[in-house]
């Protein structure tokens, strides 16, 4: 955080703005090479440190990995922190959106393979992202996608029976049943569930579940896999907001259904094993990641 920072960086324009701050793309003169900056805020609108903004940097700067967003550098500013990160000029929201040049198999592999990686080393550290989604995906531009924004990212202890999460996490669409129901005590099967949403997103162009309301995504959840079987998911009765709405019965969809111009088996099938309701029962990162072709790894 040395006073040379700010006229280290030449400001160029305003790319992105997010509920934990601003994004600009500069000039960074002493490497000349682009970076985006971030501007972040210090403290919450109650005066309090702002726990997003540490934990961002904590993560970012302990997170050493190709498929992880790097951090260049931090300096003070008059609003909070800015912090310098790798540029990347796309993200797989935009590429998603694109209708000229749709994902090719081959780069829904790609792209896959690499968030999975990605999140393996995250796993592996003891971290939760919280906020698997397309936005959050940058893109290189040698087409090398990036885990970013770790406002939301938290420590995880498997071991601590008692440790509470909050359930307001997530963005909806990529939000596990389990967080839907009100758990406070998941673990990383949330963010296999928002990679599993991602992975068939890249496959059917638009998002797998797309609610307006926590209600309506649970509903339209269950209206696609079905209602929950409890001898499947036991643990579902004792979630905090099980009981308080009822949903109709339904038998879901097959999954050949929700990709009806897709072929893809291999790439279906991993879906069908990510997006599940029993966090236990869905794939790990690091069995998907350990399979170059991602061909299906289901457990016994």
């Amino acid at each position: 955080m040395e006073d040379y920072a700010p006229s280290r960086y030449k400001m160029l324009e305003k790319i992105g703005e997010g509920v934990h701050g601003c994004v600009f793309k500069a000039i960074d003169l002493q490497r000349n090479k682009e970076v985006a900056i971030k501007k972040v805020a210090l403290k919450n609108k109650f005066g309090n440190i702002a726990l997003n903004t540490l934990r961002e940097i904590k993560t970012l700067q302990l997170c050493q990995s190709e498929y992880i967003l790097g951090i260049v550098d931090i300096y003070p500013d008059l609003t909070g922190l800015s912090l310098v990160l790798d540029y990347q000029p796309d993200t797989l929201y935009s590429r998603l959106k694109s209708e000229v040049n749709p994902l090719s198999r081959q780069q829904v592999r790609k792209f896959a393979l690499m968030m999975f990686k990605g999140i393996t080393y995250l796993h592996d550290a003891g971290i939760m992202h919280r906020d698997i989604k397309p936005a959050n995906l940058l893109i290189s531009d040698k087409d090398v996608l990036k885990i970013a924004d770790f406002g939301l990212a938290r420590l995880h202890f498997p071991d601590e029976e008692g440790r509470f999460y909050s359930p307001q996490v997530s963005t909806r669409w990529y939000r596990a049943p389990e967080i839907l129901w009100g758990s406070q005590k998941y673990g990383t099967g949330v963010d296999m569930w928002a990679a599993g949403c991602v992975v068939a997103e890249m496959l059917r162009g638009v998002p797998l579940f797309a609610g307006t309301t926590d209600i309506e995504q649970l509903a339209i959840i269950i209206r696609t896999l079905g209602t929950p079987r409890l001898n499947q998911w036991p643990e579902l009765t004792s979630l905090p907001d099980y009981s308080k709405i009822r949903f109709p019965n339904s038998v879901g969809m097959h999954w050949d259904n929700l990709f009806p111009s897709c072929t893809h088996a291999v790439e279906i099938n991993l879906v069908s094993n990510l997006v599940i309701y029993n966090p236990k029962n869905r794939l790990k990162a690091k069995e998907v990641s350990s399979n170059i072709k991602l061909e299906p790894c289901r457990r016994a």
